[in-house]
């Protein structure tokens, strides 16, 4: 019987990829918090838990009438982002993946009521959520799935796919980390503006308000309150999270929904890039209130 052995929200922002002089640069002569983080999740979360599979929830594959989950036996090449061709280049990757669990995922999500495909065409784009993280946390023994955000979903529709993905892991032999890769309020400063907002510092947050309903809901999820995150989320919607939480809320579903009890761990501070608000944040599996 298979498991999800931990689960966290962490951020893909561009500026981890690039190098720390040039992130020095852009951040007042600090390094942003967001790599050390990365690096302590491999060696304190990742590397100890030998997790089977990893599953990120990639913000960044937007589809709309259906979600996707990738099921290729390998992904491998170079990835240059269209975003940010200058400092996302011919980043390689080579990712096993895991086509049974992709189907299973797939018809499980389909079955609570979300159209949901397997997808393993050799032409399919990557997303650097997944190549990001990947340059960072990947251990070449892992498999490593990506599923898709379909941009038409509301809560309950994250949430859906969300208990899918839960039920064919635990039905599955795999011990499984889920990654919800993307960032909580996410609106950027107009162009001209931008380079007076690139600290990390989070004052450059776009918006107070926005600043506020994040710290708000990390201090949620740092308790173990998830079903305050959930059942709040008209209102955060207000502050334009990325892929509407999505990657939360799936996350979350897959981990037992409302009823899910664990409590978040800080791995970096709370930043902002460019006027969106990025942080680390692991939830591990210790106790009760998981699926």
């Amino acid at each position: 019987m298979g498991e999800i052995v931990g689960a966290g929200i962490v951020a893909h922002a561009p500026t981890i990829m690039m190098s720390e002089e040039d992130r020095k640069e852009l951040n007042e002569g600090k390094e942003i918090s967001l790599v050390p983080g990365l690096h302590r999740l491999r060696e304190e979360v990742l590397d100890p838990l030998k997790p089977d599979t990893i599953i990120i929830l990639d913000t960044h594959w937007h589809t709309i009438v259906e979600f996707c989950v990738t099921s290729h036996a390998r992904r491998a090449g170079l990835y240059t982002s269209d975003e940010l061709p200058r400092g996302m280049k011919q980043i390689p990757y080579n990712l096993k993946g895991n086509p049974e669990l992709a189907n299973s995922i797939a018809h499980r999500a389909t079955e609570v009521g979300v159209r949901t495909n397997p997808i393993d065409d050799p032409w399919l784009p990557i997303h650097y959520p997944t190549v990001n993280l990947s340059t960072f946390l990947h251990d070449d023994a892992q498999e490593w799935l990506s599923v898709s955000h379909a941009y038409t979903g509301e809560p309950e529709t994250f949430l859906k796919v969300g208990e899918g993905i839960g039920r064919a892991i635990r039905e599955s032999d795999r011990r499984v980390a889920i990654i919800a890769s993307g960032s909580m309020s996410h609106r950027f400063w107009p162009f001209l503006q931008i380079p007076d907002h690139e600290s990390s510092d989070p004052i450059h947050i776009s918006r107070p308000e926005a600043r506020e309903a994040d710290l708000e809901r990390i201090e949620w999820m740092k308790a173990g309150d998830h079903a305050q995150v959930i059942d709040t989320m008209d209102d955060f919607l207000q502050h334009l999270p990325e892929a509407r939480f999505g990657h939360y809320l799936m996350m979350a579903a897959a981990c037992g929904g409302r009823d899910w009890k664990a409590k978040g761990r800080q791995f970096s501070d709370y930043e902002n890039a460019t006027g969106t608000s990025q942080v680390h944040v692991w939830f591990d599996r210790d106790g009760d209130g998981w699926a």
